[in-house]
């Protein structure tokens, strides 16, 4: 398994849609974690985005998942960036070996 930093970053003027939606992201969000695929997820501090932190099996499984989340239906993602991490040092060390 591979370890993906994903950002999100939330079109303009999407709060209320965010809002409306926020639950259900969440709760999909909850379920992922459950199942060991998200590791770490939220927002950043000025709301124009947010990191999330998944294991999948390569970049065309994490983009399966990411077609499910709650906020892609509700359009409110301008723009994703999915980088490949290999966490080395903390609590998350570990987890490409």
């Amino acid at each position: 398994m591979t370890v993906f930093a994903v950002e999100y970053v939330y079109a303009a003027d999407s709060t209320e849609d965010r809002n409306a939606a926020r639950a259900a992201h969440r709760e999909w969000l909850s379920g992922l974690a459950q199942d060991g695929a998200v590791l770490a997820s939220g927002p950043y501090g000025d709301g124009a985005g947010a990191l999330l932190i998944f294991k999948a099996a390569d970049e065309a499984a994490l983009n399966s998942i990411l077609k499910q989340d709650p906020f892609a239906a509700a359009g409110v993602i301008a723009g994703t960036r999915i980088t490949e991490w290999s966490p080395i040092i903390g609590v998350l060390a570990g987890l490409t070996a």
